[in-house]
């Protein structure tokens, strides 16, 4: 479903694509490719690259992130094709940094301490968030096919991890009641007339 349309006029100035690929890969491990354009509709005035044409990339700038099942990152790569400034580039080496953080509750807050400020590029730490998230979505279907092993074994007594992380998957939800029935607090339906012996 489209937004709906603007009550206002209005004028088409900037564009930013993010894009985010996820890859199982043969070795066991996992790759999020993330990709960050930004784009102007119109020509403008720019000292290192002599301008920019409308159209033309302003920010190009990509970040792979390899990472095992418990979302340790083991690998990062990040490039610079396009950027405002010539020394732009000069900070992707320092993404080598993530080697060993986890993408898990907190991430944001430690990309934010580690490559915030002069300490990074912002636009690749912007791409982080997606990147994380891409991350869970691709690794997921393992994730999901050991949490239905682990709810059959009757020693798990622990509710999924993503049980109430969401709307949808609040504990007191109908999600919740008819994936896990276990851990449902919502209230208990009534059983219906004429079942009961």
């Amino acid at each position: 479903m489209p937004l709906p349309a603007s009550a206002v006029g209005r004028k088409h100035l900037h564009t930013r694509t993010v894009t985010c690929q996820g890859f199982e890969r043969e070795d066991g491990l996992w790759d999020v490719d993330g990709w960050m354009t930004d784009v102007k509709t119109f020509d403008f005035d720019n000292k290192d690259r002599g301008g920019i044409k409308a159209g033309e990339p302003l920010h190009g700038m990509g970040l792979r992130v390899t990472f095992s099942d418990n979302m340790t990152i083991v690998d990062a790569v990040a490039v610079t094709d396009f950027s405002p400034f010539r020394i732009c580039p000069d900070i992707t080496p320092k993404f080598k940094e993530l080697i060993g953080m986890r993408m898990v509750a907190g991430f944001n807050r430690a990309v934010k301490e580690k490559f915030g400020g002069t300490r990074g590029c912002t636009h690749l730490m912007e791409l982080l968030g997606p990147i994380a998230t891409t991350a869970f979505q691709t690794s997921a279907g393992k994730r999901w096919r050991q949490l239905r092993k682990d709810q059959k074994d009757p020693a798990t007594q622990r509710p999924p991890p993503i049980m109430d992380s969401c709307h949808a998957w609040a504990s007191d939800n109908v999600i919740v009641e008819r994936e896990f029935p276990k851990f449902y607090t919502g209230p208990k339906k009534e059983p219906a007339a004429g079942t009961q012996g």
